[in-house]
């Protein structure tokens, strides 16, 4: 079995880490993902074409 961790060892590793910049383009692949995930999920393209594309009725 695994001695406990102290804290004081795993903010010691967390305060010596720096951004990388591997680490922000990770970030922008999974956030872009995420978010092309979440619009093929939802599918507001009824929502979109009725806001953008059509033109409003006039009023009588």
């Amino acid at each position: 079995m695994a001695p406990p961790v102290s804290s004081t060892t795993i903010s010691r590793f967390l305060s010596s880490r720096r951004i990388q910049p591997a680490d922000v383009t990770a970030l922008a692949t999974w956030g872009v993902a995420a978010g092309t995930a979440a619009f093929y999920l939802v599918q507001p393209f009824d929502f979109i074409k009725k806001t953008f594309f059509e033109k409003p009725e006039p009023e009588a």
